[in-house]
């Protein structure tokens, strides 16, 4: 479980800030989707069916919950799974339109038998499978921006070069032990804009010209932020749109497809996390098409 200040929770109200937000920004073209839920079968691909049967089944155990950092509930469950779900369909979407995002999503903490630090499923790699078993996807490249390392997608993915991983986190940030991704940049405690947007840039062309890649699935989380809680890095909101920008802009002109998750946010006042949030989907717009709504 991340270890969230005394009187501070996972901060859900986020997402339903985030979709009025959304809604509410005067858009040249964009089509909002309820999610479906990830099928069983898309989930066992990934997981291992004992777990999946006891998160549905209600029997997760009390050290499970605590790891996880939700009490189990069947919301919680079915919640999950349409996390899930939402990220099969950007990716979907984004192979069809080139650009498509999951307003939730990026549990990059979940195991194959185990979930953990607020990730019950992780989207990233049941999607990634999912299209590759579907659409004949060939080579997923995972850009992993969250704050913290991608420690359940890099043990997932270890045996299966067919999916290639990269994070770039705070190097003494959750977890404690960081299984190796394919490809990890480790930052220093108090990184700021410009030494984060220059590792970024010196590192997207190697990384986008070496791996052949099919699919980009980028989790773009919230909590580089200054004013994260369970950050350590001190980006502003500026120098995240900037990374949103250069990691479009990047995949755009190396013609790779980008479905995109939220991943994290902590910041202590929610409307931070929405502002840097929404940032993501206008960067995402605005690489799309020519007009979009200005911050």
């Amino acid at each position: 479980m991340l270890p969230l200040p005394a009187g501070h929770f996972f901060p859900m109200e986020k997402y339903r800030r985030l979709r009025e937000r959304i809604e509410a920004a005067p858009w040249d073209a964009l089509r909002m989707r309820l999610p479906e839920p990830a099928s069983i079968e898309d989930l066992l691909e990934v997981h291992c069916p004992a777990y999946v049967e006891r998160v549905f089944g209600g029997t997760l155990t009390e050290a499970e919950q605590r790891k996880i950092g939700f009490p189990w509930s069947a919301a919680m469950a079915e919640r999950s799974r349409r996390v899930s779900g939402a990220t099969i369909g950007a990716a979907l979407s984004a192979l069809d339109h080139g650009i498509a995002i999951n307003l939730a999503g990026g549990t990059h903490h979940a195991k194959y038998a185990s979930g953990a630090g607020y990730c019950i499923f992780n989207d990233t790699v049941v999607a990634a499978r999912h299209v590759q078993r579907k659409r004949a996807v060939g080579r997923v490249l995972v850009i992993d921006l969250d704050v913290h390392q991608g420690d359940g997608t890099a043990l997932l993915t270890a045996n299966d070069p067919s999916i290639h991983t990269f994070s770039m986190h705070a190097a003494k940030a959750f977890p404690a032990l960081k299984p190796a991704s394919d490809w990890d940049i480790a930052l220093p405690d108090g990184t700021g804009d410009d030494d984060y947007l220059n590792a970024l840039n010196d590192a997207l062309p190697r990384l986008l010209a070496a791996k052949r890649a099919d699919l980009v699935i980028y989790l773009a989380g919230a909590d580089p932020f200054s004013g994260d809680q369970l950050g350590r890095l001190a980006l502003s909101k500026a120098g995240l749109s900037a990374r949103d920008r250069l990691v479009f802009e990047r995949c755009r002109a190396a013609g790779l497809p980008v479905a995109t998750t939220m991943a994290g946010g902590y910041a202590k006042q929610i409307d931070d996390i929405v502002d840097i949030h929404f940032a993501t989907v206008v960067a995402a717009n605005q690489a799309l098409h020519s007009s979009a709504p200005r911050l």
